[in-house]
């Protein structure tokens, strides 16, 4: 008989194998689950290179997945001075001014829009306190950022621009600049000219990045960018990456024939732990920077326009994508953008169900929840979202939907309970990428979305195990424990379902492993 490369007892194992719920020990060869059950079922997989671990008694559930991340490409949004714990002007302004310069640029990073109390978003505002620095400070949802003057003469902006996307260079009535720029194609103007780390630091912060996040449980993460697959695959050689990375490269308004045909071609790319798999498009932007897809215009007026101007030409893309075989994850959170994707979704008939995912879905009506289920469209969630904003709707994005809108906010519950596939993440680095927060925010929504119902403890786990395999088209060797899946294994010393949500929030992670590697050890 073989034996097996890691073997673990003592454990109250959830498998979430219909076949078999519960065990208590758990055998693992070439990557792979090779037995389940209790001690006496393992012993025999036990040889001389076996690594045998005891939890004593720790709770063993599939390995966890964000649905949702941008651990490459984040490396570059999250640099620079940490804005996330500045509440109001007055911390913003001091923040810069203590703040470190980077090559003598001001960069900043989760920088929240309720920070300016409903006024215009304006380097007006801090212009002062940067003594004539070129500063770009990255909006929290890092679909905008605020630029100084500098950094406008720098990147040679003189005056709004046209785009193929639905972006913007923001003016001010006399026509002034304000340094605001609203979505990817503006500030793609100004990154060129900005300091950058060096590639030996960006390896170095890849490394510890991923090790961190295997540090909460973390064994995978779908990852909705290209990255950087050179780098990618340059840790990946050198030691075992501590998560499955699945790339779905970006596909936006403008593709060619060419374009889609090179997207294709990048399918499958990959090594150890890491793949393209899938494209991620856009069909909008978001609420607080006024270019969500709204049925109906926000407070001031915006929000009906999709990212793309012209909304056929997505979903032809899709249409071409889908017949080659490839998923599709399209950003979308207003209630136009996603109706626009299960209308698209729906015209590619049966073939189309469970192939595509929505991301986000921030506020939609009964309808639409109803739909998820009715196609077959896979409900992309990211539950700490909801903490940036307030219960009592008085926040950026309440106050720009309106109340009625508002009080739609995240409607996971209600998506579960109409029988969609809800898949959950952090949307890393907009939210903080601990596995034990998304599950906790989602059984208990903060903000406008507190009056809701949240996941109960068991669909919240599936929600990043069973459900997000079903969203990466793994159902049939991730997300279970389960002999033949893969072993990608997370201990907590608590379980995840019945412990209280702030309990889990807080649950030591005992030992994560992927692909049958031990990654993180805190027993």
């Amino acid at each position: 008989m073989p034996t097996a490369d890691l073997v673990i007892t003592g454990a109250h194992v959830r498998t979430l194998d219909p076949e078999r719920p519960y065990a208590t020990a758990v055998a693992v060869r070439d990557g792979l689950i090779a037995a389940v059950g209790e001690a006496a079922d393992v012993r025999d997989w036990r040889g001389p290179g076996t690594e045998v671990v005891d939890l004593g008694g720790g709770r063993l559930v599939p390995g966890l997945v964000d649905s949702h991340s941008h651990p490459v490409w984040g490396l570059d949004m999250a640099t620079g001075i940490d804005l996330t714990a500045v509440r109001d002007l007055d911390g913003l302004r001091a923040a810069l001014t203590a703040g470190q310069r980077t090559d003598g640029w001001v960069i900043g990073y989760g920088l929240d829009h309720n920070v300016f109390g409903g006024r215009p978003v304006d380097r007006a505002l801090v212009e002062d306190v940067l003594e004539g620095a070129p500063a770009f400070l990255r909006l929290y949802d890092g679909h905008s950022a605020l630029v100084s003057g500098a950094a406008l003469k720098a990147a040679d902006i003189t005056g709004p621009r046209a785009f193929a996307q639905r972006s913007h260079i923001a003016v001010d009535a006399d026509g002034r600049l304000t340094g605001h720029l609203v979505e990817h194609a503006a500030m793609a103007l100004v990154e060129p000219v900005m300091p950058r780390p060096s590639y030996t630091e960006r390896r170095v912060r890849l490394a510890e990045l991923l090790g961190g996040m295997a540090a909460t449980g973390l064994t995978g993460a779908h990852v909705m960018d290209l990255g950087d697959l050179d780098l990618v695959g340059a840790v990946a050689e050198e030691s075992v990456l501590p998560l499955r990375l699945r790339f779905a490269p970006w596909c936006m308004p403008g593709a060619d024939a060419d374009d889609l045909a090179e997207l294709l071609a990048l399918q499958g790319r990959g090594g150890r732990h890491w793949q393209v798999g899938g494209v991620k498009f856009f069909m909008d932007g978001t609420v607080e920077g006024g270019t969500a897809w709204l049925d109906h215009p926000d407070c001031h007026g915006q929000g009906t326009d999709a990212f793309w101007p012209d909304p056929a030409a997505y979903s032809s893309a899709v249409r071409e994508l889908h017949r080659a075989g490839v998923r599709t994850a399209t950003h979308a959170i207003g209630d136009a953008a996603v109706r626009h994707v299960l209308d698209t979704v729906a015209s590619l008939g049966p073939g189309g169900r469970l192939a595509h995912r929505v991301e986000h879905i921030e506020s939609v009506p009964d309808d639409l929840v109803a739909r998820f289920a009715e196609v077959g469209v896979i409900a992309s969630m990211q539950p700490p979202h909801t903490g940036f904003t307030r219960a009592d709707l008085s926040d950026e994005w309440s106050v720009r939907l309106g109340e009625e809108r508002a009080v739609r906010a995240w409607r996971l519950r209600d998506l579960r309970d109409a029988g969609a596939v809800v898949a959950l993440g952090s949307d890393w680095p907009i939210a903080h990428h601990d596995a034990r927060g998304v599950l906790a925010t989602a059984r208990a929504p903060r903000g406008a979305a507190a009056s809701r119902a949240g996941l109960t403890g068991i669909q919240a786990l599936e929600g990043c195990t069973t459900h997000a395999a079903l969203a990466a088209g793994e159902g049939a060797v991730g997300g279970r424990i389960a002999v033949g899946f893969r072993a990608d294994l997370t201990a907590l010393g608590l379980d995840p379902v019945e412990a209280p949500a702030d309990e889990v929030a807080a649950a030591p992670v005992l030992l994560t492993v992927t692909g049958g590697h031990v990654v993180h050890r805190g027993l």
